[in-house]
């Protein structure tokens, strides 16, 4: 078993920090339910995915979320999943970006990074976080606010796919974004490329 590298564990906490102060940092979006809001806390993981490697852009979500649970609203369930988006989201980005780790590698990875996430976006609310929010809120509270903006949907997947899934790619794809114009002067910084 390979040892921990110390350079990339304080780097790690070092994004995972920025990661948590960054998820405080929410913009409510227009034409969506008001509580999907934005933010840039998948940036710092993207960049630990693509300087560190994937399990360390993995562990800054999974950090993210473990201190957003201190102050959540959703009962845990918000956080869950924004883990497996965010992870998705690296994955995704990470595998492109470990077989061409230049900008070029950087901007792909971003974008299918976000096109993965997109895709998991569907499938995780449909059959997990939506049904435990159901418990909660009650299904038909749900689909009040996917009504209020849309009043033909009828059902959850309806909603899903109309707000859920281009509001997961428009988040991703603008950290992927900032990703991209913060790569270079980062590839400079010596705690993560050494």
């Amino acid at each position: 078993m390979k040892p921990l590298n110390l350079r990339k564990c304080i780097a790690c906490a070092l994004l995972a920090a920025v990661s948590v102060v960054l998820f405080l940092i929410q913009v409510p979006t227009p034409l969506t339910p008001e509580y999907l809001k934005l933010d840039l806390s998948d940036l710092p993981a993207l960049l630990a995915g693509y300087f560190l490697g994937i399990p360390y852009g993995i562990i800054v979500c999974l950090l993210k979320n473990a201190t957003g649970l201190f102050h959540t609203f959703t009962g845990g369930v918000g956080e869950l999943s924004n883990f497996i988006l965010s992870s998705a989201f690296v994955l995704g980005s990470g595998l492109i970006y470990r077989k061409n780790q230049n900008l070029r590698g950087a901007a792909l990875g971003a974008a299918v990074g976000a096109l993965a996430a997109a895709a998991v976006s569907f499938p995780s609310n449909l059959f997990l976080v939506y049904p435990v929010y159901g418990r909660l809120m009650g299904m038909d509270a749900i689909l009040g606010m996917y009504r209020a903006l849309l009043p033909g949907v009828e059902k959850l997947w309806q909603g899903l796919l109309v707000f859920n899934v281009p509001f997961t790619l428009v988040k991703c794809l603008l950290s992927g974004f900032a990703a991209v114009l913060v790569w270079k002067p980062l590839k400079q910084v010596r705690i993560l490329n050494e």
